[in-house]
């Protein structure tokens, strides 16, 4: 059954409308939202001829399409691999109501600005250091007011675990912990999450890596530019994960969010994107391991260095 003639949404393109006469697409497109007018529109002018140049091989006088042998022809619609046009007299896109043109099978990984994605394993392991890294903190900034908290609640365990030994469930009669534990375990949260922003944001926005990133060897960049996060998006993208830190001693809530917001990447394609990095656009690759040796590497007898001109 033939397509009636008509103003159609492109399959190829969903944010422009096109003009379908019954056997092909004709005149140029508009918006989508736009009101079409009545009829087919407009004959366009026709180009004005162009000398074709010859390509490598081509005979004299033969124009050259721009397909030699063992190279891909153009492709049937816009915006599929191997060529941007058709061929002269072939419709331009499919029909209305076609499915989207798509890769065929799986589609290619991506490379965002040419790298390849950082590797599950990667992120575990540049996290778990840089967790090492924070406690290490911790323990030389905050280690006072631990101490302090565990004597606060010292009592109340200990007849907790005599009376757990001896066989005795009860809790009545057990003694209370001491009135500043529960304003130094929020003292102890507010210092902990204030040194993992201290020392994640600040590096994160100069140079999208932490300790952990650069022995790794994976740096975070924006999704739509190769340069810096910058100090507004690194704040955005540790907040997701850090910020919630201040609700641990809420029956522990916030190490759950923080869990979620760690295993996320594992179901997120194609870019493997963890929640904090879907909030501030983000994504995580993997640099090159190897750097050319510039002691083998050969030289330009012709420029050599420091003679460029």
């Amino acid at each position: 059954m033939s397509v009636q003639p008509g103003w159609y949404v492109d399959p190829a393109d969903p944010e422009t409308r096109r003009y379908w006469d019954g056997e092909g697409w004709i005149g140029a497109p508009i918006p989508v939202d736009a009101t079409p007018p009545d009829g087919p529109p407009p004959p366009e002018p026709a180009p004005a001829a162009e000398p074709v140049p010859v390509g490598p091989g081509a005979h004299p006088g033969r124009p050259d399409t721009g397909v030699h042998p063992g190279q891909p022809g153009p492709a049937p619609y816009p915006g599929l691999p191997g060529g941007a046009g058709q061929w002269p007299g072939q419709p331009a896109g499919p029909p209305p109501g076609a499915p989207y043109p798509t890769w065929p099978g799986r589609p290619p990984l991506p490379y965002p600005h040419g790298l390849p994605l950082a590797s599950y394993g990667a992120r575990l392991v540049a996290r778990l250091i840089d967790f090492g890294m924070v406690l290490l903190l911790n323990v030389a900034v905050n280690g006072w007011f631990v101490w302090r908290y565990f004597e606060e609640i010292a009592p109340y365990l200990r007849e907790s675990f005599r009376r757990a030994l001896s066989g005795n469930n009860s809790t009545e009669g057990l003694p209370q912990p001491g009135d500043q534990a529960g304003l130094l375990q929020i003292v102890i949260l507010l210092i902990a999450t204030a040194l993992w922003f201290a020392y994640e944001v600040p590096s994160m926005a100069a140079r999208g890596q932490t300790f952990g990133k650069r022995v790794v060897g994976v740096r975070a960049l924006p999704v739509e530019a190769d340069q810096p996060l910058g100090f507004g998006r690194a704040t955005r993208r540790w907040t997701t994960l850090g910020l919630p830190t201040m609700l641990w001693y809420c029956c522990g809530f916030g190490l759950l969010l923080q869990f979620v917001d760690a295993v996320s990447v594992l179901f997120d394609q194609p870019l493997r994107q963890a929640l904090h990095d879907k909030r501030a656009q983000t994504v995580v690759v993997q640099l090159p391991r190897t750097r050319p040796d510039t002691r083998t590497a050969p030289r330009d007898r012709a420029n050599p260095p420091g003679d460029t001109p």
